[in-house]
């Protein structure tokens, strides 16, 4: 515990000195200035930041400050370290000799969080000190708490990327995928798998909300995916079975429920061939080789909502050079935020007409966020599927 007292008069850090000894507060430094204090403190001279110190408070937990001092007062010290973030925690009461409420004011609008007058009273001051110094802990359990859910959200996010899949390449086919998430954990989700020589199981989800529950979601998803791909391979069987799993998800809470949007396609590159099933999700495109551009087919309820659940099928013919497009509807955002549906799938496709599977990737990523903005609600999926 330790307390700095600032006051240019020595008598009265003698005696504020010997109340908080006696009070069993050892740990005491003093300071006869504001400037004194700025170099206890690690700021400049001018009360500005030192990048050295950054991060650092010197485990200072409490300043005691007159108010009038020559040089730097006590409120131009009070609000230079309140305007330095790695300070600002530390609480500072005022002791003052001035009963001018505009003063007084002043001081706490600076960052002072209390105010203690001259002649000081024993009584109130370590009262005033004790309520100060729980401030002050609460502060730092908040903060210790706070940098270790930001490490394990980190973590999080980390063991997220790692189930996404990477690029694939392959002859017949090139699957990759643009994606950015709106928050540090993402609702998003993106799959692939290749079933057996010829087929490829490709699944793009959006699971609903945001944040840590949603993200927990597409982790449960992704887990049962990769199986249900190998071993039943159809697109309808596949979503019955993400639904009959996504049962598990629902509690005693009927207020909570958890439930997504899917778009799931076998790409058989031997017969050309796509089949797939939508449960709820945006509709795919496909880019032919000619440049026109084909919408799949929207519709059906989301997976999860229900214990049963009817999707159809579809089928659509593929040939060499064309480009399947499947998207969550984060991207539909950055074609005109306030449209119907129906217009910002409009405006999609003519953005997309002319990145054909001749127009690599990374071109369609910079066209596609060239406009978006840093502060989006929601995230951002694309995957491209080429057929070569």
């Amino acid at each position: 515990m330790r307390i700095v007292v600032v006051d240019d008069n020595p008598m009265n850090v003698t005696v504020v000195h010997e109340i908080l000894k006696r009070a069993g507060y050892t740990n005491i430094v003093a300071a006869s200035s504001g400037m004194e204090l700025f170099g206890l403190l690690g700021l400049s001279p001018d009360g500005q930041q030192d990048t050295d110190a950054a991060g650092d408070d010197y485990g200072i937990d409490l300043i005691l400050m007159d108010m009038m001092m020559p040089g730097v007062d006590g409120i131009s010290a009070c609000r230079a370290i309140y305007q330095t973030e790695r300070l600002r925690d530390i609480p500072i009461i005022m002791v003052t000799a001035i009963g001018d409420s505009k003063k007084l004011a002043e001081a706490l609008d600076a960052g002072a969080i209390d105010y203690v007058t001259k002649p000081i009273n024993r009584i109130e001051l370590l009262a005033r000190i004790r309520v100060a110094l729980r401030l002050k802990e609460q502060k730092d359990w908040h903060k210790v708490r706070d940098r270790r859910v930001r490490e394990e959200l980190q973590l999080a996010r980390e063991v997220q990327s790692a189930v996404l899949p990477q690029p694939l390449v392959e002859e017949g086919i090139r699957i990759g995928a643009i994606f950015r998430p709106s928050e540090e954990l993402s609702g998003d989700l993106y799959a692939w798998h290749k079933i057996d020589e010829h087929r490829y199981g490709v699944a793009v989800i959006d699971a609903m909300g945001h944040g840590i529950s949603s993200s927990l979601v597409c982790m449960f998803i992704a887990s049962v995916l990769k199986d249900a791909m190998t071993k039943l391979v159809d697109p309808q069987l596949v979503a019955l079975e993400l639904n009959r799993r996504s049962q598990q998800l629902q509690f005693a809470d009927q207020l909570i429920q958890y439930y997504f949007t899917a778009l799931y396609m076998v790409v058989d590159v031997k017969q050309r061939q796509v089949e797939y099933v939508n449960a709820g999700h945006p509709a795919g495109m496909l880019i032919r080789a000619g440049g026109e551009v084909e919408t799949f087919a929207q519709g059906g309820i989301a997976i999860g909502m229900f214990d049963n659940i009817q999707v159809q099928k579809h089928t659509v013919q593929i040939g060499e050079g064309d480009r399947i497009v499947l998207v969550t509807d984060g991207i539909f955002d950055l074609v005109g935020a306030e449209e119907d549906d129906e217009d910002q799938l409009q405006q999609l496709k003519a953005l997309l007409q002319p990145y054909g599977s001749h127009i690599a990737q990374d071109q369609l990523e910079e066209e596609l966020f060239r406009t978006d903005d840093s502060n989006r609600q929601d995230d951002r999926c694309l995957v491209v599927v080429d057929i070569l």
